[in-house]
C-alpha cells in the first residue's frame, strides 16, 4: 500500500517533459535546440547552426548551446568539422554504448554520462524493469556546447529552462553548463536510489513475514540486476567528476570548480547507497535461503515422523500376510480386533512422541 502510495506521488511530480521535440525542430531531424546565449540571455532570431556560430564568433562574446537526440554520423558529420571536433569523440557520441567518462582535446572537452531513469511498476517481479539507462554526451569549447542524448529519457529542456532563469549562473559561460548538466544526471541518481529503496523495503517486508513464498529468490535477484545497472552508470563518473572538481581543466572556469565538488558529494551518497543496497540484498538473499533450507528441514521431518508411524502398521500387516500354517492367534475369535487394536496404540503412541518433540 505504502509503495503504490509513493508511486503515484512520483508520477504527480514528474518534471514536465521537453516540447521541442525533433520532429517539430526546425534546424534539422536530430538537432532538438540551437540558441545563442551572451551574458547569460536568450538571444531569439537563430535559424540555423551555422548562423549561430557565425553570430557567436562574430562578437566574440556568448556560447551557443546546440541539442541533438540520436544523431546519425552523416548528421554529426557537419558539426564535427563546423566545430573541429575530434574524430574519436565524434564516433563515441554517434554510437554510444559508452562509459562515463571525461576526456580532453585541445581546448575542447568530451564528457559521457549514463542518465537513468525508475520504471514504475505495482508490484516487484522476476522479470520487472526497476531502472531504464540510457547515455548523455557533452562536447563544450571556448563557446560552444554540444549535448548529444541517447535514449527515450534525460531530456535537458526543463534544465534548459532552469538555466535560462538564472542568467547570471548562465553568463559564466560553457562550464556552467557542463556544471548544469552533471548536477541534473546525479539529482536523478538520487531520484532513482530513493525509489528503488522502496522495492527493497518490500521484499525484505516480503522474506521476513509469515507468508514469504519460497519464489521471492527471483524477485530478490531480478532487483540485485537492476542495481548492478545503476551502479554501472554511477560507479565510474567518479573520477571524471573528482578532476572537474580538484583539477584546472581548460574551458572550465575556476568558480565552477566548487559546484562540482558539490556534485562529487552528491555522487559520493548515491554510491554509498547503491554499495549498501547491494550488501543489504546479499544478506536478505541469505537470510531467504536459510528459510528456504529450514522449511525443507521440516518438511523432512514430517515426512520421516510420518512414514515411521506408518512403519508399525506395515510391519504388523507384513508379518500376518506371510500366509504360514501356524500363525499365533490366526483361529482366535479376537485376533483381528486385537491386531487392529495394538496398531491404533501403537501410532498413537508414536505419533504423541513426534509431536512432543516438535516433528509434527
Amino acid at each position: 500500500m505504502i509503495h503504490r502510495l509513493r508511486s503515484a506521488v512520483r508520477r504527480t511530480y514528474r518534471r514536465a517533459v521537453d516540447l521541442s521535440h525533433p520532429a517539430r525542430s526546425p534546424l534539422g531531424s536530430a538537432v532538438v535546440n540551437c540558441v545563442v546565449y551572451r551574458d547569460g540571455v536568450r538571444q531569439d532570431g537563430v535559424r540555423s547552426v551555422e548562423e549561430a556560430v557565425r553570430r557567436v564568433r562574430k562578437s566574440g562574446d556568448g556560447f551557443v548551446w546546440i541539442g541533438l537526440h540520436e544523431p546519425e554520423e552523416k548528421e554529426f558529420a557537419g558539426l564535427a568539422e563546423l566545430f573541429g571536433l575530434h574524430p574519436l569523440a565524434v564516433e563515441d557520441a554517434v554510437h554510444a554504448h559508452q562509459r562515463p567518462k571525461l576526456e580532453q582535446y585541445d581546448d575542447v572537452l568530451f564528457a559521457v554520462f549514463k542518465t537513468v531513469r525508475y520504471v514504475e511498476h505495482d508490484e516487484l517481479t522476476a522479470t520487472s524493469e526497476v531502472v531504464d539507462t540510457g547515455e548523455l554526451m557533452a562536447f563544450t569549447g571556448p563557446d560552444f556546447v554540444i549535448t548529444i542524448r541517447h535514449g527515450g529519457h534525460g531530456s535537458l529542456g526543463p534544465l534548459r529552462e532552469a538555466l535560462e532563469s538564472e542568467p547570471e549562473q548562465l553568463a559564466k559561460g560553457p562550464s556552467a553548463v557542463l556544471h548544469a548538466i552533471a548536477d541534473h544526471v546525479v539529482d536523478d541518481y538520487l531520484a532513482v536510489t530513493e525509489a528503488v529503496q522502496d522495492d527493497l523495503d518490500a521484499i525484505e517486508t516480503a522474506v521476513f513475514s509469515e507468508q514469504g513464498h519460497r519464489d521471492d529468490v527471483g524477485r530478490i535477484y531480478q532487483l540485485k540486476r537492476e542495481l548492478l545497472e545503476l551502479k554501472r552508470a554511477v560507479a565510474p563518473l567518479g573520477r571524471p567528476l573528482q578532476r572537474l572538481a580538484s583539477e584546472p581543466v581548460p574551458t572550465v572556469a575556476a568558480e565552477i570548480r566548487a559546484y562540482f565538488r558539490d556534485v562529487v558529494d552528491h555522487l559520493a551518497r548515491v554510491t554509498e547507497q547503491v554499495a549498501s543496497y547491494d550488501t543489504l540484498l546479499d544478506s536478505i538473499l541469505q537470510a531467504h535461503l536459510a528459510q528456504v533450507t529450514v522449511a525443507q528441514n521440516e518438511d523432512m521431518r514430517k515426512i520421516t515422523a510420518w512414514a515411521a508411524i506408518i512403519a508399525v502398521p506395515t510391519m504388523v500387516c507384513g508379518v500376518y500376510g506371510m500366509n504360514f500354517e501356524h500363525m499365533p492367534e490366526l483361529r482366535w475369535t479376537y485376533g483381528y480386533p486385537l491386531v487392529l487394536g495394538v496398531m491404533a496404540v501403537a501410532c498413537f503412541v508414536i505419533h504423541r512422541g513426534f509431536r512432543r518433540n516438535g516433528w509434527l
